[in-house]
């Protein structure tokens, strides 16, 4: 017999919102697994899913079903309340902060520990621990101890570049992580900057999905043409490493040069500057292509004008080519900006400053957001007579990509 898996899944939503109200612990279990018998092959996991209970819960009471057990044959004894598995950091206090120290620097394809899963496995951490810490944790308590840390299994992604890596690649990173460090340190600010994706604005389709009263789904255009009278918008972010805070200047025009630079020039009036009266230097990371590339000479020469009138020394390290998907703001940022828009289409300016702002994640980040509706010319160019001009320094492992601006000569 074919099943509505969705009509199904939705019944034993509603079943499982009123019924854990009325019934004990064993009876919620027996009552999941006997919906998951009767269902037969896949009906453990799609149990699990609308109720929220562990598979392996599920298994234990069509175990009990199975083997003959009844409701009232008090073999089975209900937990008193605020019995069952206590947090690990109340179990074994420090043990979050050593098994964080093991695995961060153990993350896999991530030089700048940016994404949350590494190639350690359980026994692994767990040897790890008794042979640095002392600690004795058994892979159970490590796999725990991981799901309070963020950690989680995770999918393949397409992040390896084709063709070979550049040779200065892995240098590349260690520089940057050393010099972020001694900046942060140092209490001076450190900042990942990037343009996200362009935008539309209007009632256009918007990728993911949103909860909304059943069978009223928003309805947006039917086509992906921009609205003369909205277009796009292009939104320059910021993202403070020291503090875990965004910033995001929302574009109206082209995404260029002279675009990136007033975004950190206002990011700095209103963030940089109040949280670092007193910082003297600024270290920005960046992408090695796009508008704040290093190869663009008028990024550089807008860098020098910026420096002139803060006096600010502008460190600047570009991510080697293929690399871009490392950039902090693409994990810290930009990732949580499009889970909280997601499904919602972007209608107004309005509209996408609110989503923007109100961006924010169990780690405290904080997101700014701000209009920027002046006109930014395309085709523009730093000719030999400008860049002369510029008091800059090369350094690190690759000179291309690394050097400081101090103003203009």
């Amino acid at each position: 017999m074919a099943y509505d898996n969705k009509k199904i899944a939705g019944i034993m939503e509603q079943v499982f919102q009123i019924m854990p109200q009325l019934l004990d612990e064993r009876q919620r279990r027996l009552l999941a697994a006997s919906i998951a018998k009767g269902y037969g092959h896949g009906g453990i996991k799609l149990v699990s899913d609308a109720s929220g209970m562990d598979i392996r819960t599920i298994r234990s009471g069509i175990r009990e079903i199975n083997s003959g057990m009844s409701l009232s044959s008090g073999q089975d004894k209900i937990r008193k309340g605020g019995a069952g598995r206590k947090p690990v950091k109340q179990l074994q206090p420090g043990l979050l902060d050593d098994i964080e120290a093991i695995v961060e620097n153990n993350t896999y394809g991530d030089p700048q520990k940016v994404i949350s899963w590494t190639n350690l496995s359980l026994c692994d951490i767990s040897a790890l621990l008794k042979e640095r810490f002392g600690i004795m944790a058994g892979k159970n308590i490590v796999s725990r101890a991981l799901d309070e840390l963020g950690y989680s299994k995770q999918v393949n992604q397409k992040m390896i570049q084709v063709g070979n890596q550049h040779v200065d690649r892995d240098a590349q990173f260690q520089y940057i992580n050393t010099k972020a460090q001694e900046f942060m340190d140092a209490g001076n600010p450190v900042i990942s900057t990037d343009t996200k994706k362009k935008e539309l604005v209007g009632s256009f389709k918007n990728n993911g999905a949103e909860y909304r009263p059943a069978k009223s789904a928003r309805k947006v255009l039917d086509h992906d043409f921009p609205l003369p009278d909205l277009g796009k918008v292009a939104p320059y972010g910021v993202y403070l490493v020291n503090k875990n805070t965004g910033f995001v200047n929302l574009g109206t025009d082209h995404d260029t040069s002279a675009f990136a630079v007033e975004s950190i020039r206002r990011w700095w009036n209103i963030v940089g500057k109040p949280t670092y009266p007193d910082a003297k230097s600024l270290y920005i990371n960046c992408d090695g292509g796009g508008s704040n590339g290093w190869r663009t000479r008028l990024w550089k020469y807008e860098l020098a004008l910026f420096a002139q009138e803060t006096g600010i020394e502008v460190h600047v390290s570009h991510y080697p080519p293929g690399t871009s998907k490392w950039n902090k703001i693409e994990h810290r940022l930009f990732c949580y900006i499009t889970k909280n828009w997601s499904g919602k289409p972007l209608m107004d300016i309005n509209t996408i400053v609110n989503l923007i702002s109100s961006t924010t994640t169990a780690k405290g980040l904080e997101v700014k957001c701000v209009v920027d509706t002046n006109i930014y010319q395309t085709g523009l160019k730093a000719d030999d007579s400008m860049m002369s001009k510029i008091d800059i320094e090369t350094v690190g492992p690759n000179e291309s990509w690394n050097y400081i601006i101090r103003g203009l000569k």
